[in-house]
């Protein structure tokens, strides 16, 4: 019959609504298998994409592989067909060279998230390739790449939309890479560094007020670095476990103002951090939630009972294998920090059975668990400046 209209004849626009209306995955998938031309609208609606080849991180060092890697020609099929992603991980891809990037020049326009993760074959010259293809990226994550100050320079001077950059394991970097990023990209919400040994700290001075995570676990952060990572004053979760501060005070100047903001902070394995520190902390930022001082061996009562004063806020307290954790330490912390969830403690020696009984007593809704657990806080890709 003349006239008549089926779903054949709709625009593409048309059947590109439809697909969007899907909620279930099962079903965008089988869209593409109407016809070609159905295909053809779904891969370009896709807007992310993960290889299988990723590796997957075992413990803390240990990787393993879960599939074949991805070449060149690979990466340039790929991205033919889905020419609007917007989230791409080629985590894993350890034999992706510089000139494979070459392809997001034509396809990256759009690309907001990009993981590079083990790609062991990517240099800064492939960074400044992405750098000058992907203009609306906001995410970077580079864990274990071979960059240097080099990359993060052109990444500064090109990407200037960057939120959140992951450089852990970058053990090629320094403080300058850092100023670069700081200079340059002045909406950064969240930066890892942890296990960059050449890293003081101080290339972070001058990041804006944005900032609100910072991991910097394993790095030789001194004194002034502490300055410098906390001089933005928008800070809600910092990681600097394992310092090896030669002396007692280095952390102190977290609680002199501009951290005031902070509700997670590790310190776990900082074994020279005294009360000095402890009590400035406590006073200094009010709206900890939660504290670990797991292996901090010279926090001793003046430190603890500084906590159990100050800290109206904490929900999460991790002391561990504290070697200077006392029954009236404990005392300190059971009688104050009233919003105290959860007590993370094993290993020290010098408190009492008696003194963990009379914790149990008094403050009943504290869960005093034996395990450590890791204070990894919120996820550092989600972070909202505003939260």
């Amino acid at each position: 019959m003349d006239g008549v209209t089926s779903i054949v004849h709709l625009p593409d626009d048309c059947l590109s609504f439809i697909f969007n209306c899907f909620d279930s995955s099962s079903d965008r998938e089988s869209f593409g298998l109407t016809c070609h031309r159905w295909l053809n609208v779904q891969n370009l609606n896709r807007r992310s994409l993960q290889f299988p080849c990723s590796f997957s991180i075992i413990g803390h060092s240990s990787l393993s592989q879960s599939s074949v890697d991805i070449n060149s020609f690979h990466l340039y099929r790929i991205l033919t067909r889905f020419q609007h992603l917007e989230y791409l991980s080629l985590s894993g891809c350890t034999e992706l060279s510089d000139s494979s990037l070459t392809y997001l020049k034509y396809y990256g326009s759009k690309l907001k998230n990009l993981c590079l993760d083990c790609c062991f074959g990517i240099t800064d010259y492939g960074l400044s390739v992405v750098g000058n293809s992907c203009p609306s990226l906001t995410i970077i994550s580079l864990y274990r790449c071979k960059i240097t100050d080099v990359g993060l320079e052109t990444l500064a001077d090109t990407c200037l939309a960057l939120q959140h950059v992951n450089l852990a394991h970058c053990s090629h970097i320094s403080d300058s890479g850092l100023r670069a990023l700081s200079q340059g990209c002045n909406q950064l919400k969240a930066i890892k560094i942890s296990n960059c040994r050449g890293i003081s700290g101080v290339g972070l001075g001058g990041f804006s007020s944005t900032l609100v995570y910072l991991d910097a676990e394993f790095c030789d952060v001194q004194p002034e670095g502490i300055m410098a990572i906390i001089s933005g004053g928008g800070l809600k979760f910092l990681n600097i476990s394992g310092l090896r501060l030669n002396f007692r005070d280095g952390v102190a100047a977290i609680g002199n103002g501009f951290a005031a903001r902070l509700k997670i902070l590790n310190l776990r394995m900082c074994r020279t951090i005294g009360d000095a520190s402890v009590i400035a902390i406590a006073k200094g930022c009010p709206l900890l939630q939660e504290w670990n001082l797991s292996l901090c061996h010279e926090v001793r009562f003046a430190g603890w009972a500084s906590i159990g004063l100050h800290c109206h806020n904490l929900e999460k307290l991790h002391v561990n294998r504290c070697r200077n954790l006392c029954d009236q330490g404990l005392q300190a912390l059971r009688d104050g920090c009233k919003r105290l969830s959860i007590l993370y403690m094993n290993g020290n020696s010098r408190v009492s059975d008696i003194a963990v009984e009379l914790f149990k007593m008094h403050r009943g809704n504290v869960e005093i668990k034996g395990e450590e657990v890791m204070s990894l806080g919120p996820q550092w890709d989600s972070l909202e400046c505003n939260e």
